[in-house]
């Protein structure tokens, strides 16, 4: 057990029978009236996000995790299929523990986190930006670039992704993961 005075971002903590990750925290101290730690927290299991306010005193308890390395290799009927770097053993994951799963690319590295005590896998990140090409956009109108005007584009994962009317097929651009939103051309 521990108190909130320990909670930092990224720290993963069990909260109603479930195991979340936090995302950020604010401790306030107001002026009136005790201090509290007012969080935003990311459920492991199902994605949601919710918002919680502890008094500066509660106990929590900090769920013990470990990073592996996985890369991806292949999607099928059983979900995505990931092979650890250093043991060479494959574990099939099912599609709602990955954020934005049609940004995986086969042979890309990915980093999945475990519950250290159960063994069980928890969640997979991806690195925060990738490199991906563009496969299919329709080429953009001439003269409507007074706004920040975006089209459709498809990158060679399948994922549909809006990009600036500038951007043509075949040219490699990076990509958020987080948001699966365009970032800049790839250099």
């Amino acid at each position: 057990m521990a108190n909130t005075s320990e909670i930092r971002n990224g720290l993963c903590i069990e909260h109603n029978n479930d195991i979340y990750t936090v995302v950020e925290f604010l401790h306030v101290k107001p002026g009136k009236g005790p201090a509290f730690v007012r969080t935003k927290l990311k459920s492991l299991t199902n994605g949601k996000v919710v918002d919680n306010t502890w008094p500066s005193s509660h106990k929590i308890t900090i769920v013990r995790v470990e990073r592996r390395h996985y890369q991806f290799l292949y999607k099928d009927e059983m979900g995505y299929n990931f092979m650890d770097n250093d043991t060479y053993e494959q574990i099939s994951i099912q599609e709602e523990m990955i954020d934005n799963p049609k940004l995986l690319k086969e042979g890309s590295s990915v980093e999945m986190l475990f519950h250290a005590e159960k063994e069980i896998p928890l969640t997979i990140e991806q690195p925060q930006y990738i490199v991906l090409e563009v496969t299919r956009t329709e080429p953009g109108l001439k003269g409507n670039t007074a706004t920040n005007a975006t089209k459709p584009a498809t990158v060679e994962t399948g994922a549909e992704i809006r990009v600036p009317l500038f951007i043509t097929e075949g040219e490699k651009i990076k990509i958020d993961t987080r948001t699966a939103s365009y970032v800049e051309r790839a250099k």
